[in-house]
């Protein structure tokens, strides 16, 4: 029952986590789900027997990706009044009713690929560029649909410093608090990525899971989502399928051109590598950081959620330089707003357990 306690204590930490994000609607389904679950049905025994860590799992964003993907393609009035107001009774007999859809989604972590945390990702390559000059390659894990690859083809407005093509039909725009970037010119030169299961956003049916993960009270992230669908779909971005660690040893190995920055990049994923590949991550990007020159440097830029306090950081490593990793930015947990932090920036290391920077 130890066990139990903790997989449902995992929906009140995840509701809580939603309200700090400005998202009530999902808080409420969230401790609807944590309060009636019961082995009754399949989904409920998987969710209160599950083996893992529910928080680095994302037990309970799995679930609720599932039904709020099941209420917009049946309209199912139980499901209606669990997302409004967190009705117990209402989620016990959706959850019922859907019980053979809904472990498919307890399968595998969620998917929630949103361009919007680009504006974190930008806000720390602006500050590579400020060091190393305009011009970077980046290398992404996590990639899942590919969506952030875009960043070369997106617009950015960051506090009034701009980046990005002025034509680009997808502008990135947050409400911008605090410092802004560096304004310096930055020329992203090449985007590739790999995710361990990559989405096919050209298939309707993996485009609908990735609409189902977008938090019910953020519904202009539909939109946006729809555009840069549609820009992968017209000029496919470059994701391979496999393991981040292999992906990154191999990529580090690559030559590279003088002149350009090759920056490892990623957005709240690191939680979900195993502790091992973390850790070859991690000596991978060492060693490259030793070899690295001023011709040749190299970067890390981070957005991780750190779940003690409750908010996404962004931060920047740069290589040659004997400097700490730097947080340099704070930002909502999709994009909605980032805060500009001035120096001296916090410095502390980039070992995470359950989100949080030890």
């Amino acid at each position: 029952m130890a066990k139990e306690a903790q997989n449902r204590e995992s929906f009140e930490i995840q509701a809580q986590y939603c309200e700090a994000m400005a998202a009530p609607r999902t808080a409420a389904a969230c401790r609807a789900l944590g309060r009636t679950l019961s082995r009754d049905t399949a989904t409920g025994r998987r969710v209160l027997d599950w083996a893992g860590e529910p928080v680095a799992d994302a037990l309970v964003l799995r679930l609720v990706g599932g039904l709020h993907a099941l209420l917009r393609r049946t309209g199912d009035a139980d499901l209606a009044r669990m997302f409004a107001d967190g009705d117990d009774e209402a989620a016990a007999r959706a959850v019922m009713r859907h019980d053979a859809a809904l472990t498919a989604w307890l399968d595998g972590p969620p998917q929630t690929n949103e361009a919007a945390r680009s504006a974190g990702l930008m806000t720390g390559l602006l500050h590579v560029a400020d060091t190393f000059g305009p011009r970077v390659e980046v290398l992404e894990i996590g990639s899942s649909a590919g969506l952030n690859l875009l960043i070369g083809r997106m617009r950015f407005d960051l506090g009034g410093v701009s980046a990005g093509p002025d034509a680009s039909p997808l502008v990135i725009r947050p409400e911008w608090r605090g410092a802004p970037p560096p304004d310096v010119p930055i020329a992203v030169v090449g985007a590739r990525g790999v995710d361990i299961a990559p989405v096919d956003v050209a298939d309707p049916a993996q485009a609908e899971r990735l609409e189902g993960y977008v938090w019910i009270d953020a519904q202009e992230r539909l939109a946006r989502l729809a555009t840069a669908i549609a820009m992968v779909r017209a000029a496919p971005v470059e994701l391979a399928q496999g393991d981040a660690a292999d992906w990154v040893e191999a990529q580090l190995a690559r030559p590279q051109e003088a002149g350009i920055t090759r920056v490892l990049m990623h957005s709240v994923v690191w939680q979900y590598i195993p502790a091992a590949g973390r850790e070859r991550i991690r000596a991978a990007m060492a060693a490259a950081g030793a070899r690295a020159t001023q011709e040749r440097p190299l970067a890390w830029v981070m957005m991780e959620p750190n779940r003690d306090l409750h908010r996404h950081e962004v931060r920047v490593q740069r290589w040659p330089s004997t400097d700490p990793m730097a947080l340099v930015a704070l930002t909502h947990a999709h994009g909605a707003w980032v805060e500009g932090l001035s120096p001296p920036y916090e410095t502390r290391g980039y070992v995470m357990r359950r989100g949080a920077y030890e």
